[in-house]
């Protein structure tokens, strides 16, 4: 990887891994100029720059064995701290996301196909019957079943493209205090309910939800509960598959934990 690095930037950059679960992204400098590289990044990433939603790329290099290289600047500023997530320009930033058409065209373009939520529970429910989790662990057996009681109010709704990984670590502030939201790994097409759900369960007061659903600019209304929820518990029941899988059993006690929790906070929608 690090020779592919040093082919595609020439002599004299000093190279520093960025961190990461796939250990294949970089920091690079030279002098008094500084890059952020990755390898075989989507192309999505060119119009996420384009919108100004990531740092600017670049450069595109295609190596001799196939792979791309990419390069973004490398700003100064820093990651949000938990706190940082109630300020207005997190909301507008998801907003502007949430009803880009040319993210949206460009995501259709790369064959990425909307996710109904009657696609996702089908298969949330065949992982985990199949891995004999709905028989093993109550939370689970609970949870699948409020996911097919809700699942009539998250219906019909208008599917745009989502990030899929709202953590306070996946958002960058500049100097100049510009929002930038990087990691783009998991985007997909689906209810935006399930981007901010995930910011409203992990760093929102519940009072505050609907102060900060105004903010983003929807009206706590259209099952805008059931739908968030709804996100949740599939989020949920998704990682607890993927800590089984790794084999991480503290993470599995936090993930059914988090089950419990939002099973009861659903039955008092239901």
């Amino acid at each position: 990887m690090l020779e592919w690095l040093e082919q595609a930037l020439g002599d004299g950059w000093k190279l520093t891994p960025a961190g990461g679960l796939t250990g294949e992204a970089f920091f690079a400098k030279k002098e008094d100029k500084r890059l952020f590289l990755k390898r075989n990044s989507s192309p999505f990433l060119a119009v996420l720059s384009a919108e100004g939603i990531v740092p600017k790329l670049v450069w595109t290099k295609r190596m001799e064995n196939g792979d791309v290289i990419t390069a973004q600047e490398w700003l100064e500023g820093r990651e949000l701290k938990p706190h940082d997530m109630k300020d207005q320009r997190v909301a507008d930033l998801l907003h502007k996301i949430h009803h880009s058409t040319e993210l949206l065209d460009m995501l259709m373009r790369l064959g990425i196909m909307p996710l109904t939520s009657d696609d996702i529970f089908q298969s949330i429910k065949k992982e985990l019957h199949a891995m004999n989790l709905v028989n093993k662990y109550k939370e689970v057996e609970i949870a699948l079943g409020n996911l097919e009681i809700l699942l009539p109010k998250t219906r019909n709704q208008k599917l745009v493209v989502c990030h899929s990984d709202l953590n306070h670590n996946n958002l960058l502030m500049s100097k100049e205090g510009h929002l930038y939201l990087i990691d783009w790994d998991n985007a997909t097409i689906a209810d935006p309910a399930s981007d901010y759900g995930l910011v409203l369960k992990w760093y929102i007061p519940k009072e505050n939800w609907e102060d900060w659903l105004k903010k983003y600019g929807v009206e706590e209304d259209d099952y805008i509960l059931e739908r968030m929820y709804w996100y949740l518990l599939h989020d949920s029941l998704h990682y607890l598959v993927w800590h089984l899988k790794r084999k991480e059993p503290a993470k599995v006690i936090e993930r059914l934990r988090d089950l419990q929790e939002l099973n009861e906070q659903v039955e008092d929608l239901v």
